[in-house]
């Protein structure tokens, strides 16, 4: 049996900025100097990225006028105890609403939905979003519920695995995958390279997916195959790590340029 992705819903939050908007708010905000402004700027350019989406209304604001993060840059910004508050406030919303867009997408009936996996680094809590899902949505409470969290940036991937393999072992399994962040509440004021890069790359929104062993649609995706692997000693290239002040990130300008020699490598790319 192959695994089929039959339907695609996506949500976005109410706020949207453009790249050079954000970077002209940041630059104002918290007084950066000339050297500063001329290398975040850069990097806003050249992510390749137009416009960006957050459940905050502070960037949407002008300086001095944020509700969430402080108006003077001195100040203690947000512990991650408040940031988790503003995730769970704003993240069942977004999932919810990719997911009604994935299923009214082909008018799939929810109460045929097998399996549910949830997909998360931004934010977790307990009892979780999965429950929350299944409760709002009025899905069978006997569901099979799989939370895959803080995986990064390639925890869809892990969250497409799982449902392969939901429909390689169960018969005619229809198995709903959401992906929900939050990037944006994470925002740090450490001006420094990586959260340079980081704040320019990632934001807020939610993507949902319908994978079945079985379909009579004429359109789907197929999926073929995975493969994972290892990079050596690239550890503190790429990591994720809970603090006091949300999350933090490090992001080295290397980590493209190991990926790319790892699919040299192992025959991925010619």
């Amino acid at each position: 049996m192959q695994s089929k992705i039959t339907a695609i819903g996506i949500a976005n939050p109410p706020f949207k900025r453009t790249q050079e908007e954000v970077a002209e708010l940041i630059v104002d905000a918290f007084h950066l100097d000339g050297n500063q402004e001329k290398i975040l700027k850069k990097i806003y350019k050249s992510s390749g990225i137009n416009t960006r989406y957050s459940i905050l209304s502070d960037y949407c604001r002008l300086p001095g006028e944020f509700e969430f993060f402080p108006n003077d840059p001195k100040d203690n910004f947000p512990s991650t105890a408040k940031r988790m508050h503003l995730y769970k406030q704003h993240a069942l919303h977004l999932a919810i609403t990719a997911i009604e867009n994935c299923l009214n997408s082909i008018e799939f009936d929810k109460n045929n939905i097998s399996h549910l996996i949830t997909v998360s680094c931004t934010g977790m809590y307990a009892p979780g979003i999965d429950i929350e899902i299944v409760q709002k949505l009025n899905l069978n409470p006997s569901i099979k519920r799989t939370a895959i969290n803080f995986m990064g940036c390639y925890g869809a991937f892990n969250g497409l695995k799982v449902a392969d393999a939901f429909c390689q072992a169960e018969q005619n399994a229809n198995v709903l995958l959401v992906c929900v962040e939050l990037c944006s509440i994470h925002f740090q004021n450490n001006f420094n390279l990586e959260n340079m890069v980081s704040n320019a790359l990632f934001a807020d929104g939610a993507a949902s997916v319908l994978i079945q062993n079985h379909s009579n649609l004429d359109k789907y995706f197929c999926i073929q195959s995975f493969y994972c692997d290892l990079v050596p000693q690239t550890h503190q290239d790429m990591a994720w790590s809970i603090a006091d002040y949300g999350f933090d990130i490090v992001l080295s300008s290397y980590v493209p340029e190991a990926i790319k020699s790892l699919m040299l490598r192992t025959g991925l790319a010619g």
